[in-house]
């Protein structure tokens, strides 16, 4: 998500400057070309693209490390450990290196955002996000911006290990990769927004909004972010989560993520018709008319293929 918003700031800058051509950094192997070119695409048909992976002679990050030090350009990188890493508000990525082989597992030192989930805390911490209309406004009843809420939960997650995914991806150029994330900010606020989801969407709206949400990230994937469809979805998400309102209090341990509490006002959850003991509103006896007309195909399937 981050490559759109550098490839605007790109293209504005070019049209002050009365720049004719941008260029990025990224590898011939890669996403990442491919997110930043459609995205010059959709914002400035007109710009040429300067790709220094695919154009000079540049074929490994080795080699753009002795670029680098042959110009005197610093880099947090040397040929001993020779991660490819990005970095921004919502995750970490490593590549390269060890990584390359899949049956290496991650050095204990190569995680920079999240303790070792061995390491952290033996008690529990627990926290609260409240959400309005789907979008993540608070931590412990604190008010935030968006990016300092992020940057809260990326410490409090991080100190107890959480979100760290190990992966194996298909690639858009055919290949396969190996990347490990850390993104313990993210982890927690999808896990809150997904908990109260729970209590405030029926069953076909969270159904449509788990196939389009799938949709939606292969398109973000894929560098469309700038496509109609992306802003149409956009536009159900906002709808289908207006009604998204309450607090989540979650508990962080060693690694783990699990749910302590969820409240709405506009929760459809009703204990007097859940429950097992009373209830008025729900008779138990509706259940077999339902049943039985529900289980009519399953009928009338059995029946044909026993000769009834």
């Amino acid at each position: 998500m981050a490559r759109p918003v550098i490839a605007k700031a790109m293209v504005d800058v070019a049209k002050e400057v009365g720049a004719d051509a941008v260029s990025h950094g990224c590898t011939g192997k890669g996403n990442d070309q491919v997110r930043f070119e459609l995205a010059f695409f959709a914002l400035n048909p007109e710009l040429q693209v300067v790709a220094p992976w695919r154009e000079w002679e540049i074929q490994g990050r080795e080699d753009a490390i002795e670029y680098a030090k042959k110009h005197d350009i610093p880099i947090p990188v040397s040929k001993k450990s020779i991660y490819s890493r990005d970095r921004n508000l919502w995750h970490l990525s490593h590549e390269g290196d060890i990584l390359e082989d899949p049956a290496n597992e991650p050095k204990k030192e190569m995680y920079m955002l999240t303790v070792d989930p061995e390491d952290a805390p033996n008690h529990p911490e627990y926290v609260e996000i409240g959400v309005v209309s789907g979008l993540p406004l608070s931590v412990n009843g604190k008010e935030m911006s968006p990016a300092s809420l992020l940057a809260e939960l990326n410490e409090i997650g991080g100190r107890h290990g959480i979100g760290r995914m190990d992966m194996v991806e298909n690639r858009l150029v055919g290949m396969k990769s190996r990347g490990v994330y850390e993104t313990p900010g993210g982890t927690i606020l999808s896990t809150a927004v997904r908990e109260l989801e729970s209590l405030t969407l029926d069953r076909e709206s969270m159904q449509t909004k788990d196939i389009l949400a799938l949709k939606y990230a292969e398109l973000v994937y894929a560098g469309r972010w700038f496509d109609p469809l992306r802003v149409s979805m956009d536009a159900f998400m906002e709808k289908v989560t207006e009604t998204t309102t309450g607090a989540v209090t979650l508990k962080l341990y060693k690694g783990s993520v699990t749910v302590a509490s969820r409240r709405s006002p506009n929760s459809l959850y009703r204990e007097d018709i859940s429950s097992f003991e009373t209830g008025q509103i729900y008779n138990q006896a509706d259940a077999a008319g339902f049943i039985r007309l529900y289980g009519l195909p399953t009928r009338v399937r059995a029946m044909l293929e026993k000769g009834i």
